[in-house]
């Protein structure tokens, strides 16, 4: 079993105790009483960090976190906005996957959402992809960043991965999603099959994770 804490956990209740003026001399009442204090104050710190700790394979700190990835490709239509999505959660606790692009939280806080994507471009043009946020399904504002895909050269497709990170603030059961669009349909979100000569792994399309930062 495992614990989140949260704003409002007993970790907001601990304060050190006031503890009574000793006596000149010695009092067995006034060491019972400050004992007591003094248990009672040290119980709380225990069971504030028996919420903290993950209780059976190891002593490690529970924050929530969301780890995705996508192994197809996708083609849009220019100049249209689509959402990234994913088929593959490799982890999560207290976050999940809905409807294949939305990222939800369990718990309000400031997280820290990062993504990188596979980029490929077939046109003999350089052509510009827009990225940006969505908040239950409200585009904020800012967020947009845009990027220039190489072109075909040579006979080889241009390619780029691309990606950087936000600091987003959600309240519980918010969700977020990462938008896109391209300049010209010959811009794809790519996935890759595992390579030879060197031998090396496949290419996820989409990659994201989200993790707890804070609470708000």
């Amino acid at each position: 079993m495992s614990f989140f804490v949260t704003t409002t956990s007993d970790l907001n209740g601990i304060v050190a105790p006031r503890l009574p003026d000793a006596p000149n001399d010695y009092d067995k009442r006034y060491i019972d009483q400050l004992n007591n204090i003094l248990r009672l104050y040290f119980n709380q710190i225990n069971t504030i960090f028996g919420q903290l700790t993950a209780s059976t394979q190891a002593a490690t700190i529970n924050v929530p976190y969301l780890a995705l990835q996508d192994t197809v490709s996708h083609t849009v239509t220019a100049n249209t906005a689509n959402a990234m999505t994913f088929n593959t959660v490799d982890y999560s606790n207290s976050c999940s996957l809905v409807s294949s692009s939305q990222l939800k939280v369990t718990y309000a806080g400031i997280y820290n959402l990062q993504f990188s994507t596979q980029f490929q471009n077939t046109d003999t043009q350089l052509n510009d992809v827009s990225v940006w946020l969505r908040k239950n399904g409200t585009d904020i504002v800012g967020s947009t960043g845009l990027i220039s895909i190489p072109n075909k050269h040579g006979g080889v497709d241009g390619h780029t991965i691309s990606g950087w990170n936000f600091f987003v603030s959600l309240a519980a059961n918010d969700y977020i999603q990462i938008y896109w669009s391209t300049t010209n349909a010959a811009v794809t979100i790519q996935a890759y099959a595992a390579g030879v000569t060197p031998t090396r792994p496949s290419t996820a399309s989409n990659v994201a994770t989200l993790t707890f930062v804070s609470a708000l």
